[in-house]
């Protein structure tokens, strides 16, 4: 069972990458299997996810820092280049953050903005039954608004050459670009702090914790004043729920600013990769580099890079 659904992933993958095939449930199954199958796919491992919480009852549970995990690094041969991995935990990091339902038609779906009304541009038939038939971009609420969108739309040859020329823009700063992100990701991604807060919140949960049970079993043993027992216990579920919320905020930064730090890592790795000027549209270098596109006029497209730089497109 498993073996026939990784093949089916690898073919969807496959097909996505080199012959711009699958739908758009396969293709958006295809992102989501990747991230729920976690680090695997990579050819890393971590262990004890679980553990057994009751040796007679052979209960297990999920590991929520009782016991120490171990991430393995190649364990096994990877079925996807980690690469790969990493730039969909990121688009799917991204999709979740968006206030918009996303749409996956293509990779410019939800990529490129109207300036007007701040809605998505997404792909449109025009003359599907004749030999007419084109695809366009246009913002997905042009018509629905109050007010018509003035922005106009776009084929994906002309998405494609304006990028082109956003990176060709940037490429004599590309080596200034990219120490200003390296400064940008040790200011911004720094997580020693945080990991040391970290740490202490989840000792002040393993240590009240304790002192709950050693409360219960002492008033299992000789009964003692009810509301007193009362009173402590709630205090200390009280401290133990507000070391929970500080060990919870901390690893959610801590993700966050990991999360940056690969983003800016990729950023640089695109940048790295461009040996002179760009003149073919290369679909790992739209995904690495771009964070979003704003469309004002089709003489003035302003892409938005992954470092926060700006670059408009006449």
């Amino acid at each position: 069972m498993i073996r026939w659904r990784l093949c089916g992933i690898l073919r969807n993958g496959w097909l996505i990458k080199n012959e711009g095939a699958g739908d758009k449930k396969s293709i958006n199954f295809f992102m989501q299997d990747l991230t729920q199958a976690n680090e695997k796919y990579k050819g890393d491992a971590l262990l004890q996810k679980q553990y057994t919480a009751d040796f007679l009852t052979k209960k297990r549970k999920k590991n929520q820092g009782e016991i120490p995990q171990y991430y393995v690094e190649g364990n096994h041969e990877a079925i996807i280049p980690p690469e790969t991995w990493e730039l969909v935990q990121e688009e799917m990091e991204r999709r979740r953050n968006m206030d918009a339902r996303y749409s996956s038609a293509s990779i410019f779906s939800s990529k490129i903005k109207c300036s007007e009304c701040g809605n998505w541009y997404g792909s449109k038939v025009w003359h599907s039954q004749d030999k007419y038939r084109r695809v366009i971009f246009q913002c997905n609420r042009k018509f629905k608004n109050d007010k018509k969108c003035r922005t106009p739309h776009l084929t994906e040859d002309e998405i494609k050459d304006a990028f082109m020329k956003a990176v060709n823009a940037v490429i004599p700063e590309k080596d200034e670009l990219i120490a200003n992100t390296k400064v940008m990701m040790r200011t911004l991604c720094d997580t020693t702090e945080l990991e040391v807060e970290q740490s202490r919140f989840l000792t002040e949960t393993k240590m009240v914790a304790e002192m709950v049970k050693r409360i219960v079993a002492e008033n299992k043993a000789e009964a003692m004043d009810q509301e007193e027992y009362q009173r402590r216990r709630n205090e200390l579920a009280a401290r133990y729920e507000a070391a929970r919320d500080g060990y919870e905020k901390a690893s959610g930064e801590i993700s966050d600013r990991q999360g940056k730090r690969k983003t800016y890592m990729r950023f640089i790795g695109g940048l790295q990769k461009l040996d002179g000027f760009c003149t073919k549209f290369d679909e790992e270098l739209w995904t690495a580099l771009l964070d979003h596109a704003t469309v004002y006029a089709r003489d003035d497209i302003r892409f938005t890079f992954k470092a926060g730089n700006e670059m408009k497109v006449n």
